[in-house]
């Protein structure tokens, strides 16, 4: 019973794979068609000679190739030096820093001590003046005082906390800041009688030691030096192999102009160095291709007389098989017609059979003309626009013809539908999803719902049957494959669902599917609703995964 469009939004049908709650599409094939295969009888070289190659290839791979070495040699070398001098002078800096560190607090202990003995023989009247006078003299600065960090005489530009005089006394030598920066110190203890004085000496310890200077201009002078005489190597080295690389580059880019023969000339080996080496290397390569170029002629020649043999094949067996088939078709009509008198049940059975028979042998016919034809790019689309609700619809009626006494039913939904399509393919297209729905379904009902949307149109084709296993799901769509073990399997040529496949993917459409084991399968196609929408290029030779 063909229901309208309300039954559609009533949500009249029965899904038993959307009510399940993990129900999600388990396999999807879209396919954009890719451009025709090249047929064989095409030249080998029917393009256009030229000097200036397409953008898209010599230039392009030209804008992807690695950045040339030998010309930035020189910079390299450069780049070398500096590292090796800053070494160089990083490292006698900081030899330079420790020498003078450890300059500096010898200066300290030796201040210090000396002083601290004079001290001892002078009276407590004159320890101010004598400290001052020494910390002038000597450009340091000088403490006197008591383990506790008391201040007894201040000989600096500003004496540190007691606690950091507390630590310094602690640690006796070493470094650490002052008015003056960094310095190295020194702490003497007096002794008895004046045992609780300390005399602290700081002496200055500079942050650039004073050979630096001339370490640098030293180890710039010797750098420049050796770098001048490795560029003046580098580039009488470098300016023969520039030379052959440029020659050996221009010849292979004469190969690689658009329309040049693909094997090209020997080039001559001007050099015993790396670049001869790579000169013969790719004249190997040449004579290769030369060996490729010859045995592709040869195999495109006998491409094409298969070609051509396979065209006159396919219409012979078009033609050889077809006749024969109609005028049996035929004379079984005439007979189940009664028309020279009443059949007996046994010889109307007998008939019958013979009429499936043909009818199947002449799907099967159909099925491999229409995938030969569909491998060599030769099949073509007459496009227009089609409502698919009314091609539906004439599928539905003859399939009901052919369900028998299976208690199974199949009903139509939804309404009025445009797409843009072939109506014999699409009939094509729709004849397969119902043909496989009602013949493996056993009871139950197969459901054919029509959808309109803004941009395309949705056929959706729901059985009860016994569903296909996940791992089944896409091989079903290949050539030659059918779902389910031998026991289960149904008389058909396994190319339904890959010409489907390939028809849909042809109109620029979609087809999905979603089945789980024992609670049926639904096929999705949905199609353009228009010409914008859809692919120019109507061949189809090859389907990617």
């Amino acid at each position: 019973m063909v229901q309208g469009a309300d039954d559609l939004e009533s949500g009249g049908s029965s899904d038993p794979i959307a009510s399940t709650p993990e129900a999600r599409p388990l396999y999807r094939s879209s396919y954009p068609p890719p451009p025709s295969r090249p047929t064989a009888s095409a030249p080998f070289n029917s393009a256009p000679r030229s000097s200036e190659p397409p953008t898209s290839t010599v230039d392009g791979r030209r804008r992807l190739s690695r950045i040339p070495f030998l010309p930035f040699v020189p910079a390299v070398v450069l780049l070398l030096s500096a590292i090796v001098a800053f070494s160089i002078v990083a490292i006698g800096v900081s030899e330079l820093k420790r020498q003078s560190d450890e300059a500096a607090s010898l200066r300290a202990r030796i201040l210090s001590q000396t002083l601290a003995a004079r001290i001892r023989a002078t009276s407590s009247d004159d320890r101010q003046h004598v400290i001052e006078r020494a910390a002038s003299r000597s450009g340091a600065e000088l403490l006197l005082v008591t383990q506790d960090g008391y201040v007894r005489v201040d000989g600096s530009l500003g004496a540190p906390s007691s606690e950091s005089l507390i630590g310094l006394l602690i640690e006796g030598e070493g470094e650490t800041q002052t008015q003056m920066g960094r310095v190295r110190f020194s702490a003497t203890p007096l002794g008895a009688p004046l045992g609780d004085l300390v005399l602290v000496s700081f002496v200055r310890a500079p942050e650039t030691p004073y050979a630096t200077g001339s370490l640098i201009s030293s180890v710039a002078f010797l750098t420049a030096l050796l770098v001048g005489i490795a560029l003046a190597v580098g580039y009488a080295l470098a300016r023969d192999v520039v030379q052959d690389v440029e020659f050996t580059g221009a010849r292979v880019a004469e190969m690689a102009i658009f329309g040049a023969e693909p094997s090209g000339r020997l080039i001559p080996v001007r050099s015993a160095d790396q670049v001869g080496l790579l000169t013969s290397a790719f004249n190997v390569l040449v004579e290769r291709f030369a060996a490729a170029e010859h045995a592709y002629r040869q195999d495109l020649a006998t491409a094409q007389a298969h070609d051509r043999d396979r065209s006159a094949f396919l219409a012979a067996l078009s033609h050889e098989l077809r006749t024969p088939l109609n005028a049996v078709l035929g004379f079984a009509d005439v007979l189940l017609a009664e028309v020279d008198g009443p059949l007996s049940e046994e010889a109307r059975e007998n008939l019958e059979i013979v009429r499936k028979s043909g009818d199947h042998l002449r799907a099967l016919i159909d099925d491999i003309l229409d995938l030969s034809g569909l491998e060599s790019g030769e099949f073509q689309l007459s496009r227009g626009n089609v409502d698919l609700f009314n091609v539906a619809s004439q599928v539905v009626r003859e399939a009901r013809a052919t369900i028998s006494n299976k208690p199974v039913e199949l009903r139509l939904i939804g309404g009025s539908s445009s797409v843009w399509a072939d109506e014999r393919r699409l009939r094509q297209i729709i004849g397969n999803l119902v043909g496989n729905a009602v013949k493996f379904t056993r009871e139950g009902f197969v459901e054919v719902a029509v959808e309109a949307h803004a941009d395309v149109s949705r056929l959706t084709v729901l059985d009860t049957g016994p569903g296909i296993a996940p791992d089944m799901q896409s091989a079903i769509f290949e050539e030659f494959q059918q779902a389910g073990d031998l026991r289960t399997r149904r008389a058909g040529s396994g190319l339904g669902l890959a010409i489907t496949r390939r028809l849909v993917a042809m109109h620029g459409g979609v087809i999905e599917l979603e089945s789980r084991l024992g609670e049926g399968s639904r096929f999705t196609v949905t199609l353009p609703a228009s010409s914008e929408l859809a692919p120019r290029s109507a061949p189809l030779h090859e389907v990617p995964e």
